[in-house]
């Protein structure tokens, strides 16, 4: 599962393994569980299950007026599989998350990536066909990547 949307997989598969759910009802669970901080959309949501759907890790049931969702036995292992990496409780990791996305700080840090990846695209546009901008590019990659494991902690 990928970046945000698998943490929102996996927020749904939390939510299935308590009980089987519409769309709708996964969304309005999303948001209630962030204390408002993650406003759940139909363009975020429904691509996830939809994801789980083709990966196996949830059925659906269109025998209801409803498409209800439900989490089975490939749902219930990945959930325990990546359980092993959440510390506490799943719900509480939740709303910290969410909280901390919508934080200034948060929204400081993705503007200064933003603009750090389109410099970033400038260089490497500037180094194709020079050996040797590829290799200082790639000496300065590195380089910030050791002071980032060591200064940020």
């Amino acid at each position: 599962m990928r970046g945000r949307r698998g943490f929102i997989q996996i927020a749904i598969l939390h939510l299935l393994k308590e009980e089987p759910m519409h769309g709708y009802q996964i969304m309005k669970e999303l948001e209630e569980r962030s204390n408002g901080a993650y406003s759940a959309s139909a363009g975020t949501v429904y691509p996830a299950l939809q994801e789980l759907l083709e990966r196996n890790l949830i059925e659906l049931d269109t025998e209801t007026d409803k498409k209800v969702y439900s989490i089975n036995d490939n749902g219930e292992k990945r959930l325990e599989e990546k359980n092993k990496f959440i510390e506490g409780d799943f719900w509480i990791e939740w709303k910290e998350r969410m909280t901390w996305r919508n934080s200034e700080e948060s929204m400081q840090l993705r503007a200064a990536m933003n603009r750090w990846e389109q410099e970033f695209r400038k260089a490497m546009k500037q180094t194709r066909g020079n050996p040797k901008g590829v290799l200082e590019l790639i000496a300065f990659i590195d380089e910030m990547t050791e002071r980032l494991k060591k200064n940020v902690k």
